[in-house]
C-alpha cells in the first residue's frame, strides 16, 4: 500500500510540474502576475524582472 501511494504521489508531481509554463513565457508572466506578490519565491521574482520587466 506504501509503495502504491508513492508511485501516485510521484506521478502526480511529475503531472503538475509538466503543466507549468515554461520561466519568461508570455503565460508565465501573466501567471505571476495574478499571483499575490506575497507568495513569490526569489527565484521567482528575479525571473520575473529579468524576462518580463527587462526584455
Amino acid at each position: 500500500m506504501k509503495r502504491l501511494s508513492a508511485i501516485l504521489l510521484s506521478v502526480s508531481v511529475l503531472f503538475l510540474a509538466g503543466c507549468s509554463a515554461e520561466v519568461g513565457s508570455e503565460e508565465w508572466c501573466a501567471d505571476l502576475k495574478e499571483k499575490p506578490k506575497g507568495e513569490w519565491t526569489a527565484n521567482e521574482a528575479t525571473d520575473f524582472a529579468k524576462h518580463c520587466l527587462l526584455k
